[in-house]
């Protein structure tokens, strides 16, 4: 599918986090400057290990990747309606799930990970009303055409610091291709079934992609 095909590019070449000891959370584009640079030196750094065990992304992603995704916002969005016909139980499980998801689909997505360039859009002025902020990047590789990528982030407004929620890769949003993707199946056959089989993908064994 083209359009994972674009979010393992994308992810791999500029994941949105990293951790919180160095990253100015309260400014979208500082958070995505710091993220970049400290995401690729420890992918640089870090692989023969991942060569040998490509399982080990999963850690990688729990530590550089998952503290600054806002989950369960993300979860929420791609429950759309069905959110409103859910427990809280349901409604936690189905988060959790999904992060676990997340995980092995970007550790999956890593496996592709390449020196491929990066530019940022400049950085602009963000107004202290705005809660959703979109980043343009463009990924140029000489093995293919450039590819432009929107990363949206939200503001969480009790704390002022930004987190990242989707993508939109050449006018796709990640988390609306989710939404289309399990809608039916949530009406047809309702949150616990789909929180199982997320739960059965998140577990299969991270494998390297031909590149």
């Amino acid at each position: 599918m083209k359009f994972l095909k674009i979010l393992c590019l994308t992810i791999a070449c500029i994941p949105l986090f990293a951790s919180a000891a160095t990253v100015d959370k309260t400014d979208p584009y500082k958070l995505m400057q710091a993220v970049s640079q400290q995401t690729f030196a420890r992918l640089k750094s870090e692989q023969a290990q991942i060569q040998r065990n490509p399982d080990y992304l999963r850690t990688v992603v729990r530590q550089e990747l998952l503290p600054y995704i806002n989950t369960r916002y993300a979860a929420y969005k791609v429950l759309g309606p069905q959110l409103k016909q859910t427990t809280k139980e349901q409604r936690n499980n189905f988060v959790n799930a999904f992060t676990d998801y997340l995980v092995a689909s970007y550790a999956q997505v890593l496996t592709q990970y390449t020196d491929q360039e990066i530019r940022m859009e400049p950085v602009k002025s963000v107004p202290a009303s705005s809660s959703i902020v979109s980043i343009r990047v463009d990924i140029l590789d000489a093995q293919r055409p450039p590819i432009r990528l929107d990363f949206k982030l939200r503001k969480n407004k009790q704390t002022n610091e930004w987190q990242g929620y989707d993508m939109v890769a050449e006018g796709v949003s990640m988390i609306s291709t989710k939404q289309s993707e399990w809608s039916g199946q949530l009406r047809t056959q309702g949150v616990d079934k789909v929180t199982q089989d997320l739960r059965a993908l998140a577990a299969k064994p991270i494998k390297p992609e031909e590149k």
